[in-house]
């Protein structure tokens, strides 16, 4: 516990030093106009913040991603309150039946077009900034705000599929773009972004700048949006932008000269799990993250996790894991999926029983399975204290600080594995003995066990439903679909998650109502929905 503490006073420190501090500490744009802003290099460099804290506006409410991205697959239930509306379990069953009055992602939507605002109005401004001649620097703000944009773009098009596409600040009501024309902007974004960011090897990076995109994440990104496109969508290419090969060069690039590595132990990557031996937030396996701090409040600073609280274990905390609303509850077959001697079971997962831990507050939630997400636990301190209250946030629900880790290094080595890499055995290798330590032994690599180890090593991180939706349609839902038995409320409940939902959405998630209904249904609703 000493070691995460004394990250968060680093954190904390950093935010009283002004911006000589954290990189995240500066005032956002949206208190400024035209007429006052976009004029000097600090103008940009408030901007360009600014576009960075979009990304904490995107899952303030609503549901978020890495939430709703373990929910839609085969990791979780929806979970949550045995009282509370059916939404999550609408999301989980594909079935909008289960909860007609809920509109789920509307404030993740108004947040995502908001965010991309943010992005494109700095973009527009570009000519009228004072550069002082500095070239560089224009395009390395240019380079982060079109990664973001970019990242951005990517989450909503997978989500929704058929999306207005907006690259320049517009309120103009717009039809959905065709899913082609989205992956061409995020194809040449993420190409600008490798050509024209940093390429400074990890150990070199300033840690106060330490959340801003890089040359290295702009190419792990750009090689996922590779592999999602051309498998969900059976194309030989990113709609124009990007091969096979150069996806795969992209990742090479990054083994060879990123200066990344794999954490020694995958317990320490995740505080809840390791406590003492946390390696931190800031460490060689880290590509790109999300960053928070415990410094949330109802005023307008969004900079708290916001959706952690969601998959904490229903209102009961026990050291050190701290409380929650119980939502995405593990199914157990994922548990079960670890083979004997995977250290990643225990890191990831927490198990009730298996842990002799006095759970007792079954009858207020709803699909108990006994297992609950542990790489995003909220925590105690041995107090009992929860930790954000504890530093001073007004609440454990807005003043959760992980960061999420968006781009780890093992999945630069998978995903080049299964690019066909000369190296493939040796990158699938090292991730399986970091799993299995002296348990280890050597597997053949395939498609199908890149794939088994994916689900391992990522369980729990919001990748899996891309990675299996990315199969194809027909596989995803297969996986998917299933009959169990739940227990709701204290009681055992039959669970059906039925595949021809599924196939009938095509895996694609409800456009917002009021967003049809206030386009003047220019925006056409999803199959399915």
């Amino acid at each position: 516990m000493k070691k995460i503490y004394n990250y968060i006073i680093t954190i904390g420190l950093g935010i009283a030093g002004g911006c000589t501090g954290d990189f995240l500490d500066t005032e956002p744009i949206t208190e400024l106009t035209d007429e006052n802003f976009y004029r000097t290099t600090d103008d940009a460099y408030r901007a360009l913040v600014g576009a960075y804290e979009g990304l904490h506006q995107i899952w303030s409410g609503g549901i978020s991603f890495p939430v709703a991205s373990e929910v839609l697959s085969d990791n979780a239930f929806g979970g949550t309150g045995a009282a509370d509306g059916f939404g999550y379990q609408l999301l989980d069953e594909f079935d909008k039946n289960r909860a007609p009055d809920q509109n789920l992602f509307q404030d993740n939507w108004a947040g995502y077009y908001g965010a991309v605002f943010r992005c494109n109005s700095f973009l527009e401004k570009f000519d009228q900034i004072d550069w002082e001649g500095n070239d560089e620097l224009r395009n390395t703000y240019e380079a982060e705000t079109r990664f973001l944009r970019a990242y951005l773009y990517f989450d909503m098009v997978r989500l929704w599929g058929n999306i207005p596409l907006l690259t320049s600040p517009s309120a103009e009501n717009i039809p959905q773009a065709d899913p082609a024309e989205v992956y061409a902007v995020i194809g040449e974004d993420l190409k600008f972004a490798v050509a024209n960011l940093p390429s400074v090897p990890f150990a070199g990076q300033n840690v106060n700048e330490f959340g801003r995109a890089t040359k290295w994440a702009a190419q792990a990104l750009l090689a996922r949006v590779y592999l999602y496109y051309t498998g969900y969508y059976n194309q030989s290419d990113l709609a124009g932008t990007l091969t096979a090969a150069e996806a795969l060069s992209h990742l090479e690039d990054i083994i060879n000269n990123g200066g990344f590595g794999l954490v020694e132990d995958f317990a320490h990557l995740w505080p809840a799990a390791s406590v003492e031996d946390y390696a931190g937030e800031i460490n060689p396996e880290i590509l790109f993250s999300i960053r928070y701090t415990y410094t949330s409040d109802y005023d307008g600073n969004t900079d708290g996790n916001m959706w952690m609280v969601m998959l904490g274990v229903r209102e009961q905390s026990f050291y050190p894991y701290g409380r929650g609303w119980g939502g995405a509850t593990v199914n157990p077959k994922l548990y079960q999926a670890f083979p004997s001697g995977d250290t990643r079971r225990e890191a990831s997962i927490i198990a009730i029983d298996e842990e002799n831990l006095p759970f007792t507050n079954q009858s207020r939630q709803r699909e108990y399975t006994g297992y609950y997400t542990k790489k995003y636990s909220p925590m105690i301190n041995e107090e009992g204290v929860d930790l954000p209250i504890d530093l001073g946030a007004p609440n454990h629900m807005i003043g959760q600080f992980q960061d999420y880790f968006v781009i780890r290094y093992a999945d630069v080595l998978l995903m080049a594995a299964e690019l066909g890499s000369a190296n493939a055995q040796n990158y699938f290798n090292q991730v399986r003995m970091r799993a299995y330590k002296e348990n280890y032994s050597q597997l053949a690599v395939s498609q199908q066990n890149i794939m088994e180890e994916r689900r391992l090593e990522f369980a729990l991180e919001g990748i899996r439903y891309w990675d299996l939706l990315r199969q194809g349609i027909n596989t995803a839902a297969a996986v998917i679909s299933e009959t169990t038995t739940v227990v709701n409320g204290g009681n055992p409940s039959t669970k059906t998650i039925s595949a021809s939902n599924i196939l009938a959405t095509e895996g694609l998630q409800q456009i917002p109502v009021n967003q049809i209904q206030l386009s003047d249904n220019v925006l056409k609703q999803n199959p399915g929905w």
